[in-house]
């Protein structure tokens, strides 16, 4: 199985989003940068159509801001934006898991196993965007397998901010075990249908990014608006 599911038919717009993103994700281009829809045209053999229905994209997601006549920049980092953002994931995902403790589809919950499978290689490979993209499948399948796909889908539209910072946490030695962890205790209250267990379970684990906050910050305060 393939974390990237469905990527072969993938428009070519939302290929070049997705390296971009994962570019400024990753800060490979980082919080401040311009873009050149040229440049990244030639870079990734594309027209320069797509690469401007990316960075439309990009924008709504808050992570590009397009300036007419100036250019297209990276964001920086909004820390209001974020918990922002945080809250509403908490919300929605609480209700999330509460669903999936009455149903939850159980071809969904096999192919889960190998979401947490795939962050353990990547934890050990030290590959932080590869965990990264495992992290946001699991947590996209608890809601398709709860019966609620869009629910992540607007999760997924907001979190940019979230995305960033939660990147720059993961070098910690002690960051991705700890997280596959907490993924593994909301599983497993899921699986006992038990809905305040797994409420309990999700919410500590959104609240790794408010603990490492304050040192990412003071580490990256060029990154922060």
């Amino acid at each position: 199985m393939n974390i990237e599911t469905g990527e072969v038919e993938m428009t070519s717009a939302r290929r070049v989003e997705r390296d971009i993103r994962k570019a400024i994700i990753t800060m490979e281009i980082p919080p401040g940068a311009p873009l050149s829809e040229q440049d990244i045209a030639q870079k990734l053999n594309v027209s320069r159509q797509p690469v401007r229905e990316a960075f439309i994209a990009l924008a709504r997601s808050g992570l590009v801001d397009i300036q007419p006549r100036r250019g297209t920049f990276v964001v920086k980092i909004s820390l209001e934006r974020m918990l922002e953002s945080r809250f509403i994931r908490e919300s929605l995902e609480t209700a999330i898991v509460r669903r999936a403790c009455e149903r939850f589809d159980a071809r969904v919950r096999t192919r889960i196993d190998f979401y947490l499978d795939a962050q353990v290689v990547s934890a050990e490979a030290g590959d932080h965007y590869g965990f990264q993209r495992a992290d946001e499948m699991f947590h996209a399948a608890l809601a398709e397998g709860a019966g609620c796909p869009t629910a992540w889908s607007v999760i997924d539209d907001i979190k940019a901010h979230m995305d960033r910072v939660c990147h720059l946490t993961l070098p910690s030695a002690t960051a991705l075990p700890l997280l596959i962890g907490q993924h593994r205790a909301i599983l497993e209250a899921i699986d006992a249908r038990d809905p305040d267990r797994a409420e309990a379970a999700l919410k500590t684990h959104l609240s790794e990014i408010l603990k490492a906050l304050p040192t990412v910050q003071a580490a990256h305060r060029d990154l922060f608006i």
